[in-house]
Formats: structure tokens, sequence, C-alpha cells
């Protein structure tokens, strides 16, 4: 590596990651308001609420994100009146919001997923026992099965956010100077390919780190099921 280049670009490639981070925490925060909504309409009795979920979630997992990154950020320009109409369009030309916007469409659709899966592996008998109780159903659902839920749920999203770190790559097509667009902007003015080491590298720290708290995390909220394990 070119100590010169390196000294020349790695604070555009620095600045580059922020922008990935900020990109990534709030497409996953946004997502994961949605995202239960989403989970409790697919678990719903009513067919409509019921097909509606089933249909985004089938849409946005079952397509590439690459796609629909490029369905938001060119897709937009042919609604330009209406969104200029609504006030809406200085949102939609820039090319970060478009990507924040399909980043967090994309996860919640997994991300609901996910939770409805880890509702439906609590016990019915939990549900029947709390109802029994006296409890209201919309307090079954926030005391009883959601907080099991969550962590049932734990793993799996911590997933789904390594995943939503490396998609957010994606970004750099649109123009978002994020840490790929940093560095494919280095490389087409050197052609140095040891940038894009420097990227990768980037990349496992923060998936690193991420897993790193993220079994903290599990760890922390689970230790009453391990404490319970080791007293049986």
């Amino acid at each position: 590596m070119n100590p010169e280049l390196l000294a020349r670009y790695l604070p555009r490639m620095l600045e580059g990651l922020l922008v990935t981070m900020e990109l990534v925490v709030i497409s996953v925060a946004l997502g994961a308001l949605l995202a239960l909504p989403i989970a409790l309409a697919r678990l719903s009795s009513s067919w409509f609420w019921r097909s509606l979920s089933f249909g985004y979630v089938y849409f946005f997992r079952g397509t590439p994100l690459l796609a629909q990154t490029y369905l938001v950020y060119y897709g937009s320009g042919q609604f330009r009146h209406f969104f200029e109409a609504i006030g809406l369009w200085g949102l939609f030309r820039e090319a970060f919001f478009c990507c924040v916007l399909t980043f967090t469409l994309n996860t919640a659709a997994y991300q609901a997923e996910i939770l409805r899966g880890a509702i439906r592996a609590i016990s019915q008998g939990q549900r029947e026992a709390a109802l029994s109780l006296g409890l209201r159903q919309h307090q079954v659902l926030i005391r009883v099965i959601l907080p099991q839920a969550l962590i049932l749920a734990l793993r799996p999203l911590g997933n789904e956010i390594i995943l939503m770190v490396k998609s957010s790559a994606i970004a750099a097509i649109v123009t978002v100077f994020d840490l790929m667009g940093a560095t494919r902007l280095a490389y087409a003015r050197s052609f140095d390919i040891s940038f894009y080491f420097w990227a990768a590298a980037f990349y496992l720290i923060i998936v690193e780190a991420l897993r790193r708290l993220w079994d903290r995390l599990e760890r922390r909220m689970t230790r009453h099921l391990a404490l319970s394990a080791h007293r049986a």
C-alpha cells in the first residue's frame, strides 16, 4: 500500500464508513418498528391482513435488494410530479433517502418473518394460562408472548443486522458515498487494488464487533435460563 495514497484517501473511506453505519442503523431501527405490525398481521385471523402482509413479505424476500433499490431510486423519478405535489420530491431525489427507504422495507420483511416464527414457537398453553388469569389479549401479547419471542428471535435478528451491513454496499451503485462508494472512488483515481482489501477489513471489523456485542446481549438476556438449567 502506497502510504501517500492511504493518507489521501483513508479519511474519505472513514467518512464512508460513518455513512454505512448511519444507513444500517436507521434502516434496521425503522425496519424493527414495521416488523412487529407485519408479523402480527401475518398471524391475524383476518384474511385481508394475512394476504396483504404475505404479499409484502413475499415480494421483499423474493426479489434482490439491488432490484428493489433500482425500483425506488430510478422509479421514483417517474412519479416526480406526484411527489412534488405532496412535498416529498426533495427526499426522493436524494440517493441516501432512497437507500434508507429500500433497506427499511427489505429488512422489515425479514425481521417480521423472524418475529412471526418466534411468536409461533411460544406454547399455546402459556397464552391460555394467561387468559385464564384474567389478562386481556393485548396484555397476554405484551407481557407473556413478546418477551419470550424476542429472546428466541435474538440470534436470527443479529444475523439479519450483519447481513444488512454487508448488503449496504449496494448503496454505492446509486451514488451514495458509503464505505464501498468511497473505496470505488479511491480505486478509480489510483488503480490500487489494496483499497478493496482495506474496505474488506473495515467490514470484517464491523461484523466482528456486532457479533461480540450480540453475544454479550444474548448472554445477558438469557442468563436466567442458564441459571434455571444449572439449578435443575
